[in-house]
């Protein structure tokens, strides 16, 4: 089947464009069995286009479809409670001793079901979905025993069937030590975390391995031991990472060529150019940092200087960031963080899709790709960073076909 886009802006995000955003104007876009088949002037479209199916997009701007490359989606309940007592001053670690925080979550993720589950993290998919998202990552890590964390990536895999949509999974067990493991980190990696990933592995539920690494989590040589697991199956790596403290798992990453590092508030700038070597991309997590009203930026100069490419996510998730909207990510990493609209769209889009490990068939609009693209009722890109709240989106086109 081949399809015309045409009458349209198209910004390509391709690296190297030689223009802001690789925008061609007065643009068409031809689609083939669901491919990026050409792209380019209007007035250049290849002559065999005109006896296929021709669809006018009215003017309107087209982008790749937006990538949201790490989330912690599906999840039970909230912890809006715990948000209403931190504003009274309720510190975080006094709502912890009392069984909130993410043993909360873990307490009501291990009571709901696989259909509850689904019933839950539905509408979260359908916010993202609204905000021209076409990928997103998802982790496990709210169950912490195997059956729990694969339940999780069953969800996860299952809303992929729901909605016209493409679902990365992550394995995340190493997200926190349990109650009933306190103080017994190592026996929990060698019973739950290393045993639970290869069984999730062998069910194909696991894309990628990821972990939190921090002091309040795993350290260094327990995470190296995880990523060696994952080594044997031939699984990529990811990674939270300098998000409390430079615990140096940045550095850790980079020897393990991770798809990506993620947080990175603490970042040391004298460890960026281990990242750029390495061909990690930093994913900045800009709702987290609002949440927490954390100061420590991430050093986003250094993160430039030496090329590295920077991913933005909602990081949506019930306790730090209950954020379901990916353009409004966009509009916080760049007051937050600096960002330029193009590098937080690049960072949505090419750079995202390469933080989950899909730079050659996602991203970007270049032939050969999936055909997913994002049409805005917007006349420049950078609209899709400036306005907070609502969606200029105008339809979603997944696989060549109008979703």
């Amino acid at each position: 089947m081949t399809q015309v886009f045409t009458n349209c802006r198209i910004a390509t995000l391709s690296a190297g464009a030689q223009t802001p955003y690789g925008l061609i104007d007065n643009a068409a876009l031809i689609v083939r069995d669901g491919r990026i088949a050409w792209v380019g002037l209007r007035d250049d479209c290849p002559a065999a286009a005109s006896h296929v199916e021709t669809i006018d997009l009215g003017g309107r701007l087209v982008t790749p479809g937006l990538i949201d490359c790490h989330t912690h989606l599906v999840f039970a309940g909230n912890r809006a409670t715990e948000f209403e007592m931190r504003l009274t001053g309720v510190s975080y670690a006094d709502i912890a001793k009392a069984g909130g925080g993410i043993v909360s979550s873990v307490r009501s993720l291990r009571a709901a079901d696989f259909d509850t589950l689904v019933a839950q993290s539905l509408p979260r998919l359908d916010a993202l979905i609204a905000d021209g998202v076409a990928v997103v990552e998802i982790k496990s890590g709210y169950g912490l025993t195997i059956v729990d964390e694969m339940r999780m990536l069953r969800v996860a895999r299952h809303l992929e069937t729901l909605r016209p949509i493409t679902i990365r999974t992550s394995w995340l067990a190493a997200h926190t030590v349990p109650p009933e493991y306190a103080g017994h980190a190592d026996e929990y990696i060698d019973t739950v975390v290393i045993p639970g990933l290869r069984l999730a592995h062998a069910e194909g539920l696991v894309d990628a391995v990821d972990g939190y690494c921090e002091t309040i989590a795993f350290s260094i040589a327990q995470m190296r031991r995880i990523f060696d697991a994952a080594r044997a199956l031939d699984l990529p790596v990811k990674l939270h990472a300098e998000q409390l403290s430079d615990s140096k798992a940045a550095r850790l990453g980079a020897d393990y060529a991770a798809l990506s590092v993620d947080h990175l508030e603490f970042l040391d700038p004298d460890d960026v150019p281990a990242l750029a070597q390495a061909g990690t991309v930093a994913t900045l997590l800009p709702g987290a940092f609002h949440m927490l009203k954390e100061t420590q930026e991430p050093p986003v100069a250094a993160l430039r200087a030496h090329g590295v490419p920077m991913a933005l996510a909602t990081d949506c998730n019930p306790g730090t960031s209950p954020l379901m909207s990916l353009l409004t990510a966009m509009n916080m990493g760049c007051i937050l963080f600096g960002l330029t609209p193009e590098e937080a769209l690049t960072g949505t889009t090419r750079y995202a899709a390469k933080a989950l490990g899909l730079q050659d068939s996602h991203g970007t609009i270049e032939v050969g790709k999936v055909a997913d693209l994002a049409v805005w009722n917007c006349e420049h890109p950078a609209e899709l960073s400036y306005w907070i709240g609502g969606s200029s989106l105008s339809q979603r086109v997944i696989g060549g076909s109008v979703a």
